[in-house]
């Protein structure tokens, strides 16, 4: 009896969950295109990115996606075309556990393009485990963050020439879990899987509201999001593939489908309601308020001045 009324209260709660998720869900209503705009998307290949790259491709944004793998960005690429009709779409490798991938990423597009309109840094990852890249940076952080950090550094010179241009941080509701402790950036105090998710989170937002900051009267505009809950490829290390598919499953189910989750980071590049708008952090479409450390100037400052040095990345030498 007990068993039927412990289930009975389960299925209750997923049904509310599900019922409250569908019923605050927020869509991009902006008709606006995007021809003539050029747009890179961070993990463009499956998830939120590839949804993200599919809406702007059909708004006709000239758009490079961005993948550690180049057989799955042709994958997408295929995928993108037949959706949108838009061939204008174009795989380049970027591996965000590697610098090195990251500069020559960045000087491939500095030659190559004339213009970049739209950065969305979208690509991130949890269950990468504890070791350091050849970087020296803990793996996750590097991927999540300071890979991500340094990218935008390197591309802010294209998208201040191309201004009014719009750079867009995938965060999550995760960093209100994250801590700040500049003695343990790198993760060599203590370290967990969901620790650096959060904390990577964290650091993107106050990357953003440091770098509005930076960019005030540039005409370059920065601003984080939380896409939402959904299942995609994020849970792809979970080791046990029978774990994996459970959580998966489940959270496919309960939560946002990869397209509900990727409407705000549409909303973002392409409204122009957000003409200006800059160092705010958006969930559902809408301007949310992130945690009180992501709004702390101070902390982002310092955060900031940490992050060039662990990158390596100054104006003088890149």
């Amino acid at each position: 009896m007990v068993l039927y009324i412990l289930t009975a209260i389960l299925v209750f709660i997923v049904i509310v969950i599900k019922v409250y998720q569908k019923l605050t869900v927020g869509f991009c209503r902006s008709s606006a295109h995007m021809v003539g705009k050029v747009v890179i998307v961070t993990g463009g290949n499956s998830g939120i990115g590839l949804e993200t790259a599919k809406d702007l491709a059909s708004r006709g944004a000239r758009l490079i996606l961005a993948c550690r793998s180049v057989s799955r960005a042709n994958a997408a690429k295929e995928e993108i075309v037949k959706a949108s009709g838009n061939e204008d779409i174009h795989c380049y490798q970027l591996d965000l556990s590697s610098l090195t991938s990251v500069r020559e990423f960045c000087n491939q597009i500095i030659r190559t393009e004339k213009r970049l309109d739209v950065l969305i840094n979208n690509a991130g990852a949890g269950g990468l485990r504890n070791y350091k890249t050849a970087d020296g940076i803990q793996v996750g952080m590097q991927v999540n963050y300071f890979a991500p950090f340094l990218l935008t550094c390197l591309l802010l010179p294209l998208l201040k020439s191309s201004a009014p241009s719009r750079i867009i941080n995938v965060s999550s509701m995760i960093h209100k879990y994250g801590e700040m402790d500049f003695d343990n950036l790198n993760m060599e105090k203590y370290w967990s899987d969901y620790l650096v998710y959060a904390n990577s989170k964290l650091f993107l937002n106050l990357m953003t509201l440091e770098l509005s900051g930076r960019l005030k009267v540039s005409g370059v505009t920065v601003n984080a999001l939380h896409p939402g809950v959904a299942a995609t490829n994020l849970f792809r290390n979970i080791p046990s593939a029978v774990i994996r598919n459970i959580v998966e499953k489940s959270i496919g189910f309960m939560f946002q489908t990869p397209f509900e989750a990727a409407q705000t980071s549409i909303y973002l590049a392409v409204s122009p309601d957000l003409k200006g708008v800059t160092g705010k952090y958006f969930s559902d479409c809408r301007e949310m308020m992130p945690s009180k450390v992501s709004q702390n100037t101070e902390i982002a400052k310092r955060l900031w001045v940490e992050s060039e040095k662990i990158v390596k990345y100054s104006l003088s030498n890149n």
